[in-house]
């Protein structure tokens, strides 16, 4: 299995995301600047705040093989409490976001794919233009560490990505720098900026994604109104929103789809993303939900 693929993965909604600059969207496919969709669309208070953590398990099918647990991923969201380094800078310091994901191997994914894995994400984000600021990651698998850290420098408008290997500290860093042209989302910022938008059946509209050191567009697409059976309730209504990040030029380079269903109201929680690719499918359901204001929602059935 690819490290991209299981990165993907974890952004799922990981995905979804999944999951991203973006142009415009709006009740009518027109495109907007990246700067005006962003400011128009994040409202106050956000739909996460002022904490949250969403856990989520993934279950893995191909063939015979239906329904085996694999994964369990963790998303937070929530306020850096840092200091300001002068006292002109105290508010936007205060008020940067940090989410973080968290996907830990479960069952039977070292039996499927032979190997172990535990993979972290911590992105900081400025809230007003929702721009990631830095993006760090630790991806383990089995024996392999990686530790990687992504600067997105807006005044020159460049991602430099670095990645270290923490067993042989001799080793010549990995290294990747582009133009962001215009990109403001790495994974899991993409999840919550979605989480911002007023989304409507029929919107189409392009993230700029940011992985790696690489830029990706990544086509988003609000396909239908459906009610599912979730852990929120057994007709929780939800939209199902298409993402192409497979194919060509795309973030994953092979062939698949992504799918992300998310609640239609204020919250917009994403409560399952399904992931279909040569490997098998994934499916991704919402566990859990805790926030300060409900003690959490457990896992109650399956769709």
């Amino acid at each position: 299995m690819s490290r991209r693929w299981l990165i993907a993965v974890l952004t799922l909604a990981l995905c979804a995301v999944f999951a991203l600059s973006s142009t415009g969207a709006s009740a009518t496919p027109v495109e907007e600047s990246a700067a005006t969709a962003v400011v128009a669309a994040t409202p106050s208070p956000l739909p996460f705040e002022p904490m949250e953590e969403l856990v989520y398990e993934g279950e893995f099918s191909k063939l015979l093989l239906r329904g085996i647990e694999i994964a369990e991923f963790r998303f937070t969201a929530s306020r850096i409490d840092t200091p300001a380094v002068a006292p002109d800078q105290a508010q936007s310091a205060a008020s940067q976001l940090l989410f973080k994901g968290d996907a830990t191997a479960r069952g039977w994914f070292r039996k499927l794919f032979g190997v172990d894995f535990h993979f972290t994400i911590e992105t900081v984000v400025e809230p007003r233009s929702f721009a990631v600021v830095s993006t760090t990651k630790i991806d383990e698998q089995g024996k392999r560490v990686r530790l990687s850290e992504a600067v997105f420098d807006r005044v020159n408008d460049k991602v430099t990505w670095t990645e270290r290997n923490p067993n042989d500290p001799q080793s010549t860093p990995r290294v990747v720098t582009s133009p962001l042209n215009g990109a403001t989302h790495d994974f899991i910022s993409a999840i919550y900026f979605l989480r911002t938008r007023q989304l409507a059946v029929g919107q189409t509209f392009e993230i700029m994604m940011s992985d790696s050191g690489e830029v990706f567009p990544i086509p988003v697409k609000v396909a239908e109104r459906k009610t599912l059976k979730t852990v929120l309730g057994k007709k929780t209504p939800t939209l199902r929103v298409d993402i192409e990040a497979f194919g060509d030029r795309r973030l994953i380079q092979r062939n698949g789809q992504m799918t992300l269903w998310i609640t239609d109201d204020a919250r917009r929680l994403p409560v399952r993303v399904r992931i279909n690719s040569d490997i098998g499918t994934l499916d991704i359901k919402l566990k859990s939900v805790v926030t300060p204001n409900l003690k959490s929602a457990n896992k109650s059935s399956k769709s």
